[in-house]
């Protein structure tokens, strides 16, 4: 097989977790008397980061110490509450466990913050992925490579036997700049004409497209 190495993201590929992501948002925006946003209005804000996700959430012309008593509020809700609604994709945890099975090591890599990809990877995939990486102070996110390249070196794997998986335009460009292939799902919080704008190589509609593309030779 030509991949040795699947890496996915998280929001929107392996779990949707936009109901928690915006209700965790508007909680943090009532607090502080700011009007709460949408679910469309969360699906486009969401692929890099919390910090962005509440920089987008807030109105236009916000001040920083707004953004930054936003983003501790919500920070502090979603600890509690990231787990609420989420729920993980249909399939996803049977294709890791044939991934695993053919001797396609798995990671996950997301913009999230560590701890919550920490929580909800052992809540949805206990022992599934043999690595998974969030968000942290030391590692530049998504789309810069940083994390991807943590986990090429952890699996000692070239880049030309990787390949990532996800959801958004952020994953294309994080794919790209780590010199890797990239698979597009369409069941995430992009539609397929923004990832086909945004460079989509390929994308697939269901699990069994996607292990096809993953383990074909």
């Amino acid at each position: 097989m030509k991949y040795s190495l699947a890496i996915f993201d998280m929001d929107g590929t392996i779990l949707n977790t936009l109901e928690d992501l915006k209700d965790s948002l508007n909680f943090a925006l009532t607090q502080n008397g700011l009007p709460i946003r949408t679910l469309e209005e969360t699906r486009r804000f969401v692929g890099n980061g919390i910090r962005r996700l509440v920089e987008l959430g807030v109105p236009e012309n916000s001040s920083k110490g707004t953004t930054e008593k936003v983003f501790e509020c919500f920070n502090e809700h979603y600890a509690v509450h990231c787990n609420d609604k989420t729920r993980a994709y249909h399939g996803i945890a049977e294709l890791i466990k044939r991934l695993d099975s053919l001797g396609i090591k798995t990671a996950v890599v997301s913009n999230k913050s560590d701890y919550a990809v920490q929580t909800l990877c052992k809540d949805y995939f206990d022992g599934l992925f043999g690595f998974a990486l969030g968000l942290k102070d030391s590692i530049r996110k998504k789309p810069y490579p940083d994390s991807v390249n943590l986990v090429l070196e952890r699996f000692n794997i070239k880049k030309e036997n990787a390949v990532y998986i996800g959801d958004s335009e952020v994953d294309i460009m994080t794919a790209g700049n780590a010199g890797i292939d990239c698979i597009s799902v369409d069941w995430g919080f992009r539609t397929d004409a923004e990832l086909v704008n945004a460079g989509a190589r390929k994308i697939v509609k269901n699990m069994k497209e996607l292990e096809k593309e993953i383990t074909k030779q």
